[in-house]
């Protein structure tokens, strides 16, 4: 996981040209209170997990969590990334059919997604911007669902990559004060059936070179493949810091 980390910064580690006055560049670790909700089926006919968190049941159970992104931009260019990972263990419910109760079962999800965009502004007022971005994701999930029944346990272990549409706007509200909006959707088949992102943040300016950032993501992801199924949605508030230079 600190390769992909590392990886993420030499990329955007190209944002340092012989001429700096020409790039603008940030990066922004932050901290993203996620819910979590969706299905693991690990292989055809084994058992799922079916789960639904909000924000409390996760910080109780979360095992492991890192979320950093970056931008940088040269004149109309623009580049973007983002690591999430996350670990946690967590208890659900492996349905039956009617009027059979659900089986009780145990879970540990662990999940990687490296979001990598390049595109090109093209808005810029003094007071928005609008970038359009083309780009992959990368995610790797290694799950495990166990029950009390012998034998019935199975885990996943998958990783595939998405193409991606994004789209990103900075609006100025005031002198120190602006909003950022984020969105993409992918996959097409091509990794999963689907995948999205909406992300929104209020932004102030302490200085010329610190923003302090609080604000909403919802992402998404639909992997059906050879009897393993992986549907989940992560969603929360997210807090963060992000230093220009």
């Amino acid at each position: 996981m600190w390769a992909r980390v590392l990886a993420l910064l030499a990329i955007l580690s190209l944002a340092a040209p012989a001429r700096a006055q020409d790039w603008s560049a940030q990066i922004t670790p932050y901290a993203w209170g996620t819910g979590v909700g969706g299905t693991i089926m690990p292989l055809a006919g084994g058992p799922s997990l079916r789960f639904d968190e909000g924000l409390s049941d996760v910080l109780e159970d979360l095992d492991a969590a890192l979320f950093l992104t970056g931008y940088a931009r040269y004149q109309q260019f623009v580049v973007m990334g983002d690591i999430s990972h996350s670990a946690s263990s967590r208890s659900g419910i492996v349905p039956l059919p009617a009027p059979a109760p659900g089986l009780p079962a145990q879970g540990r999800i662990e999940q990687t997604s490296l979001t990598l965009t390049a595109g090109y502004r093209a808005l810029t007022t003094p007071d928005a911007a609008v970038d359009f971005m083309v780009g992959l994701r990368h995610w790797e999930v290694e799950g495990r669902a166990t029950t009390p029944v012998p034998g019935l346990a199975a885990g996943i272990d998958v990783s595939f990559t998405d193409p991606i549409l994004a789209a990103r706007t900075n609006i100025r509200l005031s002198d120190r004060w602006s909003f950022i909006g984020y969105a993409d959707v992918g996959g097409f088949g091509a990794g999963s059936d689907m995948t999205s992102q909406l992300v929104g943040t209020l932004n102030w300016q302490a200085n010329d070179r610190l923003w302090l950032s609080a604000g909403y993501r919802h992402l998404y992801v639909d992997y059906s493949k050879n009897g393993r199924k992986f549907d989940a949605t992560f969603s929360g508030p997210l807090a963060g810091l992000t230093l220009r230079f």
